[in-house]
């Protein structure tokens, strides 16, 4: 079977994020001052062949904790679909 899947990376809520710092800084620069706490992360979206939807989403978790994302400094959530 064909799925799609949806995975969302984004920094851990305790770490600083200077991306976010950065882009709320501008934002404030240029009168968007009610934007606060922005934080940057990264959304994938990837076609995959499984058997079913339990090897599909065993196949996502597996690429998301070794390739896509970093376990020290991010978390991870995805739909499949």
């Amino acid at each position: 079977m064909k799925f799609t899947a949806e995975i969302d990376v984004m920094p851990l809520k305790a770490l600083l994020d200077p991306q976010g710092k950065a882009v709320t800084q501008t934002l404030h620069n240029i009168n968007f001052k009610t934007v606060n706490n922005v934080r940057i992360g990264k959304h994938i979206t990837m076609e995959l062949e499984a058997e079913n939807m339990e090897e599909a989403e065993n196949k996502v978790k597996k690429m998301a904790k070794t390739v896509l994302s970093n376990p020290i400094m991010e978390h991870f959530e995805y739909k499949i679909s």
